[in-house]
């Protein structure tokens, strides 16, 4: 088991484009979409993900880690690496990597049961999907990787 302080956390869904967050609270072990950020540019990025983490005063960040079925790395799963290596040394909080394979998938499934359906799921998608992957650390807690 990891050193996670108790309290809230915040989940990350990295893409090139959209980051998805979302928080969470370890009490609770529950998770809830929060945000979307839709900017290409790191420092808008930063700026936004530095106004949560004051806001909601997280004891640690969580961010997917994508890889293919067979759980070999891709390019995203590099890049996902790389902005987890940056959270932890911009924000000087506890960073942990989840694996978040099917993690879309299950976001777009519970947006079809709140019925936002088709294109009217993109601006949610990730910070669904940011659900996702924090609800996987909070059932099992000891696949995460430190960062």
């Amino acid at each position: 088991m990891h050193n996670v302080p108790e309290g809230t956390l915040l989940a990350f869904d990295f893409g090139t484009r959209r980051i998805g967050i979302a928080k969470g609270s370890t009490l609770l072990g529950s998770a809830a979409p929060l945000a979307t950020i839709d900017a290409e540019k790191n420092d808008i990025r930063f700026a936004k993900i530095a106004e949560l983490i004051l806001a909601w005063q997280p004891g640690a960040l969580i961010v997917g880690l994508p890889c293919n079925d067979d759980g070999t790395p891709h390019e995203m799963t590099a890049l996902s690496r790389r902005f987890a290596n940056r959270l932890k040394g911009r924000f000087s909080l506890p960073v942990l990597l989840v694996d978040e394979r099917y993690t879309s998938a299950a976001a777009s499934s519970a947006l079809d049961e709140q019925g936002v359906h088709g294109r009217k799921q993109k601006s949610l998608l990730d910070q669904y999907a940011a659900q996702q992957i924090l609800q996987a650390y909070f059932d099992e807690p000891q696949s995460a990787q430190p960062v």
